[in-house]
């Protein structure tokens, strides 16, 4: 057992690399079929006629997860009415999420820039996932605690200690040394999480730095993977492997797990671009033989770009005048390929058999 006090502030977390041992045999193995699954999603996403297409979905789906363990909870539909709907949304989950998603897009362009992780770009992140000038945590009294309200971590205090492991942090992950990637990755939301060098949006922030690593690496070109849904079905296991790291330097389970949450989400994100493609090609082959008038590759792209649309999105694309896509949308509607609702003044249009794909994976 480490000389650890869970009350009083862990200044004297470890620095970076861990001195455990991290490339057992198990470990080894299971990076072995991780970067297996990723290559995977990788070649499908590069193959895809539009490999941008699904990301805007994809990126709302990981900006709902990796929100709700953080217990802020919206549901789908109504994520992606406040995306698509001019009509402002007062459900604070509901900005929260979008501003995660948000979030993510400024850190993909930040790296496109600037490929490395950084203590400024986990700033730039908190600061656009919270919608506030948050910078390092400077007020002590931080502490983490259980249902129950009791500490089970107390985190290091001191804006310059903060500062100090998150440069040891920054050097760890961006220096090129014998580690491999995946490895470090796993390595990276745990001392992340134990910094906790924000006041809040810690989790978040260490979990959009996962994906940006994954693109930074070369193991993802198109960073459309879901990780957090993985995090909420097996959350009890992923705090208490957090602590066992902490408390007893077992750095073997954690790796194992993380890079399990890397396979079985590349895995399912495959199947999941499958399903859709799949329904995809299905609903265009139909449209094109019942709506041939209607019928426009753009349009298509359109109707899969996210579950709801509307007219404004047509006309932006060039499809036609205002009158002609309300009559392209208001054919397949009638068609029964599209379902309408009204959300303030706009008129929505639903493609209910994406949302059903999304809403079973």
């Amino acid at each position: 057992m480490k000389d650890f006090n869970r009350n009083e502030p862990y200044n004297d977390l470890p620095l970076l690399p861990p001195k455990a041992a991290l490339e057992t045999t198990k470990v080894l193995r299971k990076t072995i079929e991780a970067s297996r699954a990723l290559a995977k999603l990788n070649g499908m996403l590069i193959n895809l006629p539009n490999p941008t297409l699904f990301l805007d979905t994809i990126h709302l789906q990981e900006a709902k997860a990796s929100s709700e363990i953080e217990n802020i909870i919206t549901t789908n539909d109504e994520l992606y009415k406040a995306i698509v709907a001019d009509k402002k949304f007062d459900n604070p989950s509901t900005k929260e999420v979008i501003s995660y998603k948000e979030a993510l897009w400024q850190g993909l362009e930040a790296i496109d820039k600037k490929p490395f992780i950084t203590t400024n770009l986990c700033i730039e992140i908190v600061q656009s996932i919270k919608k506030n000038t948050a910078g390092i945590r400077t007020t002590p009294g931080t502490s983490l605690k259980n249902p129950q309200g009791v500490t089970i971590y107390t985190p290091p205090t001191g804006e310059a200690v903060i500062r100090e492991k998150l440069a040891n942090l920054e050097k760890f992950v961006n220096e090129k040394d014998a580690i491999d990637p995946l490895i470090k990755m796993a390595i990276m939301p745990y001392q992340f999480e134990a910094i906790h060098p924000f006041t809040d949006g810690n989790g978040r922030t260490g979990r959009i730095l996962l994906l940006l690593y994954l693109k930074i690496e070369n193991l993802l070109d198109i960073p459309a993977l879901y990780l957090s849904e993985y995090i909420i079905k097996n959350k009890t296991s992923y705090y208490s492997k957090l602590r066992h790291v902490t408390e007893k330097d077992a750095w073997e389970e954690w790796i194992l797990y993380m890079l399990e949450m890397i396979s079985f989400t590349a895995n399912k994100g495959l199947n999941l671009l499958n399903q859709v493609n799949g329904f995809m090609q299905t609903f265009t082959d139909e449209v094109k033989e019942t709506l041939p008038k209607v019928y426009s590759k753009d349009l298509i792209e359109i109707l899969f770009k996210l579950p709801y649309t509307k007219r404004q999105y047509l006309i932006d694309a060039g499809l036609g005048t205002p009158k002609t896509v309300g009559n392209y949308l208001n054919e397949l509607e009638s068609a029964g390929y599209l379902t309408s609702e009204k959300v303030g003044k706009e008129k929505l249009y639903l493609n209910y058999g994406l949302m059903e794909i999304l809403e079973k994976s």
